[in-house]
Order: C-alpha cells, then sequence, then structure tokens
C-alpha cells in the first residue's frame, strides 16, 4: 500500500527533525565537552519528547512513534553524557 502524502510528509518530516540530534550526539560522545550544553534545556526537552512518543502511541502515529524513539534514545544520551563529564 502506498504512502499517503501526509504520511509521506510526516516522515520526512521525522527523518529531519530527528537526524539533525546526531551530530551533536556524536561530537558530544567524540569530545565529551558538554560547556555548550544546558541541563535544564535538554532536561525538559527529552520530557517534552517523552511526551510527544506517548502522544504517537495514543493515536498510532508512526512517523511520530519512530522519530520520538530515535530523538529520545539521542536526548538522553546527551542529557546523560551532559550530567557524566560536566565539570562540578
Amino acid at each position: 500500500m502506498p504512502l499517503s502524502m501526509t504520511d509521506l510528509i510526516g516522515y520526512l518530516a521525522a527523518c529531519l527533525t530527528t537526524f539533525s540530534f546526531v551530530p551533536q550526539a556524536w561530537l558530544t560522545f567524540r569530545t565529551k565537552d558538554v560547556s555548550g550544553i544546558s541541563l535544564g534545556m535538554y532536561s525538559v526537552f527529552t520530557l517534552g519528547i517523552s511526551l510527544w512518543l506517548a502522544y504517537g502511541l495514543m493515536l498510532n502515529a508512526w512517523p511520530i512513534v519512530i522519530a520520538n524513539v530515535i530523538t529520545l534514545a539521542l536526548s538522553v544520551s546527551i542529557l546523560a553524557m551532559r550530567m557524566r563529564y560536566a565539570q562540578s
């Protein structure tokens, strides 16, 4: 069954916004430099992504679910690195 235009746009948007986090996660993992990462912002952002994931699951909206599972994993990774590598 071919994708509808709505689903196609949803998947494209999901890919673009989700994969925009990959360079930050990779750079942080590689350099362990978290000086420019706000703990408050990433905490609130991660909670927001969790809620988007719950919303997508409730709607059975797979573009939202898939994108937010990946984005949540990336944001939790960045948040964990921020908490681990931050100077006290």
